[in-house]
């Protein structure tokens, strides 16, 4: 078992206690808010809290940290758990800009401990799939990226929290959900060069928007084209198009309450096929194959590169928001 302790206790750090006591290779021993009511959230789990997170880094049963905080700490809280020698796993964002990804990746490639970053949506069978699909060219040419994730969740938050905050999320869609769509595009498109995105406020009155539509243009002509709301029920699709075939995925219900996934293959002189996937926990997925990193019994799956590539396309769409033009994105 590889020992964590998951900092931030507030709605994703409680599912991340709750989902990892299910798992046969990662412990929970250590739960840290500053707050009481995220402490008394991981108490109630039966996990041992404190408010800090040097706490946990003085704590020699703490192998590893699961960062659930928000993203505007990430960097400096990656650092310095790197530092204490301690591996990582990094909600996403895993950054907001490319030059604090890159320090991150640093700190933690000279420390010599593992980085993990919370793009579960790769460890979903259906995706896994597709990928296996466009890898093998069985599509052909992968063409265009489609992929729309949006939900209402955040209604129900009190407009002081900071995930609505223009200052501390200022593009509320991107880290909110359409970050996983990037990172997917990364993973199968390779890395993107310029991005046009558009941020509107018309349903909600959130301070850092409720919906965001996305361009980005990959080398060759490829392109990914992606939208987030967090004003509609949940919906969530990928599609790849190819040059002799195409796939599509859809979310019969949002990741955090898995209900499975309808996949459908096209290809050249067949039929649309239809497969059923039942669910399957994602994010736990993840973290375990960051714990296998750790143990050395298989590489991490999501590459330091893609890291690097998915915190530059979100500097440049922030970027692109404000400006409203095509910005580029920098390496």
């Amino acid at each position: 078992m590889l020992n964590v302790a998951v900092i931030g206790l507030g709605w994703w750090g409680r599912k991340m206690v709750a989902d990892l006591r299910a798992s046969d290779s990662v412990r929970v021993v250590l739960g840290v808010d500053p707050t009481p009511a995220g402490r008394a959230a991981a108490a109630a789990l039966g996990v041992p809290v404190s408010s800090d997170l040097g706490a946990a880094l003085r704590d020699a049963s703490v192998e590893a940290v699961v960062l659930c905080s928000p993203h505007a700490v990430h960097a400096a809280q990656i650092i310095a758990s790197a530092a204490a020698g301690r591996h990582v796993f990094c909600e996403k964002p895993l950054a907001t800009t490319r030059a604090e990804a890159s320090r991150a990746v640093t700190a933690c490639q000279e420390a010599g401990v593992v980085l993990g970053v919370g793009h579960e949506r790769r460890f979903e069978p259906p995706v896994m799939r597709l990928r296996d699909l466009c890898a093998a060219r069985a599509i052909g040419q992968p063409l265009v990226f489609e992929g729309n994730f949006s939900q209402n969740k955040f209604l129900a938050l009190p407009r002081d929290n900071w995930r609505l905050s223009a200052e501390a999320a200022p593009v509320g869609p991107l880290s909110a959900t359409g970050i996983h769509l990037v990172d997917l595009a990364v993973a199968v498109l390779g890395r993107p060069c310029q991005v046009l995105a558009t941020l509107s406020n018309r349903a909600t009155g959130f301070a850092n928007g409720d919906t965001l539509t996305i361009h980005l243009g990959f080398d060759g002509g490829r392109t990914a084209l992606i939208t987030a709301c967090l004003t509609t029920p949940f919906l969530g699709r990928v599609c790849v198009i190819g040059s002799r075939g195409w796939a599509e995925i859809r979310d019969r219900e949002h990741p955090e309450d898995p209900q499975g996934w309808d996949m459908t293959v096209a290809l050249d002189g067949s039929a649309p096929a239809t497969t059923k996937h039942p669910p399957h926990p994602a994010v736990r997925s993840n973290v375990e194959a960051f714990a296998a990193a750790v143990r050395g019994t298989a590489p991490y799956p999501v590459a330091a590169h893609e890291m690097l590539a998915t915190a530059a396309a979100f500097e440049a769409i922030t970027r692109s928001v404000r400006s409203h033009r095509v910005e580029p994105i920098n390496y």
